[in-house]
């Protein structure tokens, strides 16, 4: 018994003082639902990073989603210290809710977008209905495969696209732009929340001629599916898909991470990151780094928002707000 006090106190000073050097930061990051691989690939090189500049461990969790339907959790109280969106219009969502800084586009380059994308198509093998363009989409032997805009970024370009190329086509005219587009909508057997539900019933499910996604995802699809053979197709024109990122303010202040938060968005811009986006498909702003992947990426006639549909407040306004002509054409559906 008289050995008892003594592995007592060993016990305790081991308690106290025999804890790891380093010190650990927390990090929470709200992402869209097709986002999961890429953070799981990027988040371990910027661990790293903040390890040799502080000495201090960074935890990163993830949580992805259709991008409006995690602005809804955000606003409910899901923990974000981040969001790397896909969309400008959920951040401002955020802004509005009083958790994100009205000024967050000028918190980093590009108007807060480390990479972009744009709607692209993925068909079958040997592409046997021969599906090149957008107009194809609206043929009646062809089934399109997307999200559904209402709950998803994804699906949100995807529509936009297809409306700008209706316009395009039509000489403006918005009439023959949503018939377009109503079409194309008919021939959706299901609108799924989100892109990875999208992914799943094309590739798994084997529903559809065309899934309609990002640049981007179309690679990384047909790589994790290499035994089925699909063939990315790059259409005569789509819409810039920026991925907007921002702190979540109202959240980091309060748990004590704007500095991890801001370091972990401002490094996606740097080389070793970039290098990471464009191995995975992604449209990188490091020019040395762009050109070294150029062969990768076909050169589209890639348009803005604000060029095609008159920018994002007019098309809140009109397209997206309830009972706007987004609503207008699912209700046809």
């Amino acid at each position: 018994m008289r050995y008892v006090g003594f592995i007592i106190f060993c016990l305790s000073y081991f308690i106290i003082y025999a804890q790891p050097v380093w010190a650990q930061d927390r990090l929470v990051n709200v992402s869209y639902d097709i986002s999961q691989e890429l953070f799981e690939v990027l988040n371990p090189f910027f661990a790293a990073k903040w390890m040799t500049e502080t000495g201090r461990e960074v935890e990163i969790t993830q949580s992805h989603g259709g991008s409006s339907q995690q602005v809804r959790a955000i606003r409910n109280g899901q923990a974000a210290d981040v969001v790397t969106f896909n969309q400008e219009t959920d951040i401002d969502s955020l802004v509005d809710a009083a958790f994100v800084a009205a000024d967050w586009r000028d918190k980093f380059p590009n108007s807060a977008s480390p990479y972009y994308s744009f709607p692209a198509f993925l068909v079958r093998a040997g592409n046997p209905k021969q599906i090149q363009d957008w107009s194809d989409l609206a043929r009646d032997d062809v089934v399109p495969i997307f999200p559904n805009p209402k709950s998803s970024g994804n699906g949100r370009y995807t529509y936009l696209a297809a409306y700008a190329f209706g316009l395009a086509q039509s000489g403006g005219n918005p009439d023959k732009a949503q018939q377009f587009v109503r079409k194309i909508l008919s021939s959706v057997p299901h609108l799924d929340a989100g892109g990875r539900a999208a992914t799943q019933s094309f590739a798994d499910r084997g529903i559809g001629d065309v899934l309609v996604t990002f640049e981007a995802e179309t690679g990384t699809i047909a790589e994790r599916y290499a035994d089925q053979n699909f063939v990315r197709v790059t259409p005569s024109i789509s819409l810039l898909a920026a991925f907007p990122v921002a702190v979540v303010t109202a959240n980091a202040e309060r748990n004590g991470t704007t500095d991890v938060a801001t370091a972990y968005l401002a490094w996606l811009y740097s080389p070793e990151a970039q290098e990471i986006l464009a191995r995975s498909h992604y449209r990188v702003r490091d020019a040395k780094i762009g050109a070294k992947y150029a062969k990768d990426f076909p050169p589209p006639r890639i348009i803005t928002v604000d060029q095609a549909l008159g920018g994002w407040d007019k098309i809140r306004a009109t397209h997206l707000a309830a009972g706007g002509i987004l609503d207008q054409l699912l209700a046809d559906k």
